[in-house]
């Protein structure tokens, strides 16, 4: 058995990231930027009122109560065409462009209409109160974001603020995903003797699109060499990575293995860990020259999450230009209940579900049956707990955990 982290370093030395490209600004959230973003406009781009009110000039309303004259209207996306003047204000809508010879913007709240010519003003202002810079948000000029950022919903809105519309980023990998089993259903239909219904594609299928990438289901092949081998060679044009689901347990010799053993370079690894002790990773070349990895997953549906948790995940993202973070962020905890194990040389996983508590640190206790079978009760789990070799932890003690959500 090879230490977790060896074989961590394994994977992740084996995936190089993806070649930047063009991209739209309106495709980048949860992307990664391969350059610096340095905005051209400001943003706003005009000085503008920050609320309903009445532009005046702030000396005017030194002494209040103020009646002062309304000599125009303006709304969100006009241009000013009349000036304030002393003793004058404008209606003014957030947003709109401060008028000439006006300093400050006096909230509705603070006003009362006197007819269809006056209104009168019940609160001072100072100068600039209500009132949004121009560049107050982003000057022109400014780098706005780095190479290497992961940009979110609000990112993207900056993006479109300075009209940054075509940037480089890292693409979404295009990750091929597939099984084989003449043992798997699919479709529904009523299990016979030795069948069982598939569940790993369909967990994988949306743990890697959650991982920021572009999922090829290529479903459960069957059980051909031939048509696995095709298969492989076909989807590795059009893939950057290949996930696969079973079939790299010591002394397994199934269609997976027996067709990457020979088309792709493969190491078989037997981890130190429990579940998950299983993992296979290579690479194959495509006709056009692209080295694609290979993730080979076990079979037993725990064992399958968590080692793509811990190799596979990290790998793909650093594919897609994440630098940082690579593996879940990981908290310290404390056990509100034991956790049982025996010594056998491997770090345990366990899943757990955790809630902070009054005094703000994260509890966590198990979430049930831990077998390598038992999906169900991992569905309730929010982390990862990292039970060190030995006899298990009691109650109140600490525990590295592997935050999931």
């Amino acid at each position: 058995m090879i230490p977790l982290f060896e074989a961590q370093d394994a994977v992740l030395s084996g995936c190089k990231p993806l070649a930047p490209e063009l991209s739209d600004f309106a495709t980048l959230a949860g992307r990664v930027l391969a350059q610096d973003v340095v905005a051209t406009e400001d943003v706003p781009p005009f000085h503008n009122t920050a609320v309903d009110g009445y532009a005046v000039r702030s000396i005017d309303t030194a002494t209040v109560p103020v009646e002062l004259r309304v000599v125009d209207t303006l709304a969100a996306g006009a241009a000013p065409t009349v000036a304030v003047g002393e003793g004058e204000a404008i209606r003014i809508m957030t947003g709109a462009p401060m008028p000439e010879g006006a300093d400050a913007v006096v909230m509705v709240e603070d006003t009362q209409r006197v007819g269809d010519t006056h209104v009168r003003i019940s609160r001072a202002a100072n100068a600039h109160d209500g009132v949004r810079d121009a560049g107050s948000d982003v000057h022109a000029g400014e780098t706005v974001f780095v190479s290497g950022t992961v940009l979110n919903a609000a990112g993207v809105g900056v993006l479109a603020s300075v009209n940054a519309r075509k940037v480089m980023a890292f693409p979404r990998a295009r990750v091929a995903l597939l099984s084989t089993g003449d043992e798997l259903v699919v479709d529904g239909s009523p299990l016979r003797i030795g069948q069982i219904r598939e569940s790993n594609l369909t967990m994988l299928h949306e743990m890697i699109a959650a991982t920021g990438c572009e999922v090829i289901n290529l479903g459960v092949v069957r059980d051909d060499e031939a048509e696995l081998e095709r298969v492989f060679r076909e989807v590795s044009t059009r893939c950057d990575a290949i996930v696969t689901s079973g079939g790299v347990s010591m002394g397994d010799f199934d269609v997976v293995k027996a067709v990457l053993s020979k088309i792709a370079t493969m190491q078989w690894m037997q981890m130190a860990i429990k579940p998950a002790k299983p993992f296979a990773f290579g690479q194959l070349q495509a006709e056009d020259g692209r080295v694609i990895p290979i993730f080979g997953l076990p079979g037993n549906p725990v064992s399958s999450l968590i080692s793509y948790e811990l190799l596979a995940r990290p790998a793909l993202r650093k594919m897609m230009g994440h630098t940082n973070n690579l593996l879940r962020p990981a908290i310290t905890a404390v056990l509100d209940a034991p956790v049982k194990r025996k010594q056998d040389g491997k770090i345990h996983f366990v899943r757990v579900f955790g809630e902070f508590g009054s005094d703000g640190r994260l509890h966590v206790r198990d979430t049930g049956p831990q077998g390598s079978h038992q999906l169900a009760s991992t569905a309730m789990a929010n982390g990862l707990a990292q039970v060190p070799d030995g006899n298990g932890l009691q109650a109140g003690e600490e525990v590295p955990v592997y935050l999931l959500g």
